[in-house]
C-alpha cells in the first residue's frame, strides 16, 4: 500500500508580507513562497494521488472558511484557497494567481491553525497518514494564545506534526537574529515557539529553510523483492540432509534514473482535443504521435515498394552478411528451460577472489518474515562464512523462464542484523583479457627481467615522493567534526549526490514555477566533489613540488595549429633547396599511384601551391577509396580503405579544409549503404561507426573552419 501523506501550509498575506526586509530584492512572501513552491512542485512532480496538498491564507482580504461558514467568531480574513486533495500543475499555476500580499492586517494564525487541523480530520478520517501543518508567517499579525492548550492537544491527538517558519525569526543554533525587531513580533516568535513546544513540532527561520532547498532530496523507496523462495546446497528433494532456508532477496543499490523528457509540440487548434498517454493536458503543447510503417522492395507495385503488415513479420539473425530465419516455434525449442531456483554451488576463500570481477547492482538476501527456523539457519551460514572468511558461489533464477545468473554471496554482521550481500559475476565471455607491460619490471628482448636502474621503471627517491604526496592528498579524515577536528570521512557515499539527476530535477521543478524566468545557477553542493579540497591542495602542494622536480615533469609545448610555413621544414646539410626542386612543373606529382596512395597523397597535398591542388589530391585519394571497396573480395581491401580514409582525415584537419572531407564522407555513406560499391558493404559502415572518432566527420570541436557541430557528427553515424 502507498504511503499516504496530508498537508496544508498556511501562508500569511498580510499587508507587511509584501515589504523587504534585510536586504534582501524581493518581498518577504516572495521569498518564503521559495520553500512552498518547491516542496508543492515535489509533491506534483511525484504525480501520486495519495500525496494530498491543502493551501489556507491568513490575514486575507476576504473570508473563505468552512469555521466562518458556520457563524463561529474570530475566523475572519482567513480564506481556503486550495481544498485538501491531489495536486495537478494546473492547480500549482492557478494557485499562483492567488498569492498575493492583502491590503489588510487583520486576521489570526492560530484560528488558521484550526482550520487546517480541521481540514485534515474530516479528510483523512481515520485512515493511516502523514499530517502535518505548515505555518509560513512574518509573526507581525494578531495572536490569540487562549486556547493553546487545547489546541495542541487536539493536533497531538490527531497525529499532526506542526512547522512554523517564521521570515526572519531569531535562531541561535542558525546564527540568525534580526536586528530592530518590533516588540509585537518579538512577541508573538515566543508565542508560536510555546505553541510548538507544546505540539511537539518544529520551529524555525525561513533562513535556514530556504538553504536546506539546496541540498538533494532522496527520494523514498519502497523495498522491491528481488527474489522470494529456498537457498538451497545440494538438492534437497534427492538428498533429505542438504540445506534449505526460506529467504528472501532485496536490492541493496540500483542505478537512479535520470527523467526524460517526452516529445511534444506547441498545440494548435486542430490538435486541442488530443492528449499525452499519461501525461497531464495542457493548453500549450500537444501530444507527438508515432506511426511506423514496413516496407519490401516490389517491382510490380507503385514506387517499386509495398506495405507489409506487422504480423506477417518474422525474426532474422544476422549471420555474416545474410539473415537466419528462427521461426516463433523454433525459438521456444532453443531457449533454454530454467525454473526458479537459488543454490550454492562451492564457496571460495576471500583472498583468492579478484574484486574487478564485481558486476551490476548489489542485493541483499535475508531469512523470510516470521521464520525463526530459517532465521536461525541463516545466521549459521553468515557466521560460518565469516569465520572461515570466505564467499559463496550461487547460481539463481528468480522466474521461471529467466536467465540463469551467478552471484557472489558475502556474508555481513551487524547488530541486529544480519544477511548475504551478493554481486552478480561474469561468465567468460563478460571478461575482457589484455596484455600490457608490467610497470615493476621491465622484460629485455633477450629474456632477462630488470627490477631496478633502467630508465623505465621508477627509482627510489621518485617511489618515495610519490608516496608522500599520495598521503598529502588522503582524504580519509579530513572533514572536520562538530568540534573543528578533522575526524570524518570526505566524500563519503552518503553525502556525494548525482549531479546530472539533481539538477534536472531542481530545473524542471524552476521551469514549473517559474515558466519565464532564466534557470537557476547549479546547486553548490552539487559541484561540492568536482575538485579536491583547496585546503587540502595547498596542504600537499610542497609535495607536489618535490614530486615533479623528481619526476622531472616537463610541459609539452601546444601543438600547433593551422597549415605549416614551407619555411619551418629543416633543411638538409648538404644546403640543397628540396621545396625549390619538388615545386618545379616538371617534378609536381599530378596523380596517385593507388599502390603507393598515402605517401603520394602526403606529397601531393604538402607541395601545392594553390587550394586548387590540395581539391584535386582529395578527389583523388576519394576515388581510390572507392575503388578499393568496389574491387575488394570479401573485406580483403576493407583495412586498405580504412587506413586511406584515416589519413584521408587527418591530412584536411592539419591543413584547416575539412570541407572537403566532410563532403566525401557523406557521398561515400550514401553509395556504401546503397549497395553501389559493389553490392552489401555493411560490414564495413559497422567497422567505420566502432571508430568514429578517427574517420567520422570533420566537427567544429576538431577544426574550427568546419561547419559540422559536434551534434550532427555524433548523429552522422546513427542514421
Amino acid at each position: 500500500m502507498a504511503d499516504k501523506e496530508a498537508t496544508v501550509y498556511i501562508i500569511d498575506l498580510g499587508l507587511t508580507m509584501g515589504e523587504r526586509h534585510s536586504g534582501r530584492n524581493e518581498s518577504d512572501l516572495d521569498w518564503s513562497m521559495r520553500y512552498v513552491w518547491d516542496k508543492i512542485s515535489t509533491t506534483v512532480a511525484a504525480s501520486r494521488k495519495t500525496w494530498t496538498v491543502g493551501v489556507v491564507g491568513v490575514r486575507t482580504d476576504e473570508t473563505n472558511n468552512p469555521l466562518q461558514e458556520e457563524n463561529e467568531v474570530g475566523y475572519e480574513h482567513i480564506s481556503v484557497l486550495q481544498e485538501l486533495g491531489p495536486m495537478s500543475l494546473a492547480s500549482l499555476h492557478s494557485l499562483q494567481n492567488l498569492i498575493k500580499p492583502s491590503d489588510t492586517e487583520a486576521g489570526d494564525a492560530v484560528s488558521a491553525i484550526i482550520i487546517a487541523t480541521d481540514m485534515i480530520v474530516k479528510f483523512t478520517k481515520k485512515l493511516k497518514y502523514k499530517r502535518k501543518i505548515i505555518l509560513v508567517t512574518d509573526g507581525e499579525g494578531s495572536f490569540d494564545p487562549d486556547d493553546f492548550d487545547e489546541i495542541s492537544a487536539k493536533i497531538k491527538d490527531c497525529g499532526i506534526e506542526l512547522v512554523v517558519l517564521g521570515v526572519d525569526f531569531d535562531d541561535a543554533e542558525f546564527g540568525f537574529k534580526q536586528e530592530d525587531k518590533s516588540s509585537q513580533k518579538e512577541m508573538n516568535e515566543k508565542l508560536l515557539k510555546e505553541l510548538v513546544e507544546k505540539c511537539d513540532g518544529l520551529y524555525g527561520t525561513m533562513a535556514e529553510a530556504i538553504a536546506e532547498l539546496e541540498i538533494p532530496r532522496l527520494k523514498p523507496v519502497r523495498p522491491y523483492k528481488a527474489y522470494d523462495g529456498p537457498l538451497t546446497l545440494g538438492n534437497p528433494e534427492i538428498h533429505p540432509d542438504a540445506m534449505s532456508i526460506a529467504v528472501e532477496r532485496y536490492f541493496k543499490t540500483h542505478k537512479a534514473t535520470i527523467p526524460q523528457a517526452s516529445r511534444v509540440v506547441l498545440s494548435s487548434q486542430t490538435d486541442a482535443d488530443d492528449e499525452m498517454e499519461g501525461v497531464e493536458p495542457t493548453g500549450a503543447f500537444a501530444a507527438v504521435k508515432n506511426a511506423r510503417t514496413y516496407k519490401v522492395n516490389d517491382p510490380e507495385a507503385p514506387g517499386g515498394k509495398r506495405d507489409v503488415e506487422f504480423e506477417s513479420l518474422a525474426k532474422g539473425y544476422e549471420y555474416g552478411r545474410t539473415a537466419v530465419h528462427i521461426s516463433e516455434s523454433e525459438y521456444n525449442i532453443t531457449k533454454i528451460e530454467t525454473t526458479k531456483s537459488f543454490t550454492i554451488l562451492g564457496f571460495i576463500h576471500q583472498e583468492k577472489y579478484d574484486l574487478f570481477l564485481n558486476m551490476g547492482d548489489t542485493c541483499q538476501t535475508v531469512a523470510q518474515k516470521l521464520s525463526d527456523a530459517d532465521a536461525l539457519k541463516l545466521s549459521s551460514l553468515i557466521h560460518s562464512l565469516q569465520e572461515l572468511e570466505s564467499y559463496a558461489v550461487a547460481r539463481i533464477v528468480t522466474k521461471d523462464g529467466k536467465d540463469p545468473a551467478l552471484i557472489l554471496l558475502a556474508p555481513h554482521i551487524e547488530p541486529e542484523f544480519e544477511c548475504l550481500y551478493d554481486v552478480p559475476l561474469p561468465f567468460a565471455e563478460d571478461v575482457r583479457n589484455y596484455q600490457f607491460p608490467p610497470l615493476d619490471k621491465v622484460i629485455t628482448v633477450t629474456g632477462n627481467t630488470i627490477y631496478e636502474n633502467n630508465r623505465l621503471l621508477p627509482g627510489r627517491e621518485l617511489t618515495d615522493a610519490m608516496d608522500d604526496y599520495v598521503d598529502a592528498m588522503d582524504i580519509s579524515n579530513w572533514e572536520k567534526d562538530e568540534e573543528g577536528n578533522r575526524s570524518l570521512e570526505y566524500a563519503a557515499v552518503e553525502d556525494v549526490f548525482c549531479p546530472p539527476l539533481h539538477r534536472i530535477n531542481q530545473v524542471i521543478r524552476h521551469r514549473a514555477i517559474y515558466p519565464d524566468q532564466p534557470l537557476p545557477p547549479v546547486a553548490p553542493i552539487l559541484l561540492k566533489y568536482s575538485n579536491p579540497p583547496e585546503d587540502l591542495v595547498l596542504k600537499a602542494k610542497p609535495k607536489l613540488a618535490d614530486l615533479i622536480a623528481e619526476a622531472n615533469v616537463k610541459k609539452v609545448p601546444p601543438k600547433a595549429k593551422g597549415r605549416r610555413e614551407k619555411g619551418d621544414k629543416p633543411q638538409p646539410i648538404s644546403g640543397l633547396d628540396v621545396d625549390a626542386l619538388l615545386n618545379q612543373p616538371q617534378n609536381k606529382r599530378k596523380k596517385i599511384d593507388p599502390n603507393n596512395a598515402i605517401p603520394e597523397f602526403k606529397q601531393m597535398v604538402e607541395y601545392a601551391s594553390e587550394e586548387s591542388e590540395i581539391e584535386d589530391a582529395a578527389k583523388q585519394m576519394g576515388g581510390i577509396i572507392r575503388s578499393l571497396i568496389t574491387n575488394s573480395l570479401g573485406d580483403s581491401g576493407y583495412d586498405r580503405a580504412v587506413e586511406n580514409l584515416g589519413v584521408f582525415r587527418d591530412t584536411m584537419v592539419r591543413w584547416e579544409m575539412p570541407a572537403l572531407y566532410n563532403s566525401f564522407l557523406v557521398d561515400f555513406k550514401k553509395r556504401l549503404l546503397s549497395g553501389e560499391l559493389g553490392g552489401d558493404r555493411r560490414e564495413l559502415w559497422w567497422q567505420m561507426k566502432g571508430a568514429r572518432s578517427s574517420l567520422g566527420l570533420i566537427d567544429q570541436s576538431v577544426s574550427e573552419p568546419s561547419n559540422v557541430t559536434p551534434e550532427e557528427a555524433a548523429e552522422f553515424f546513427k542514421k
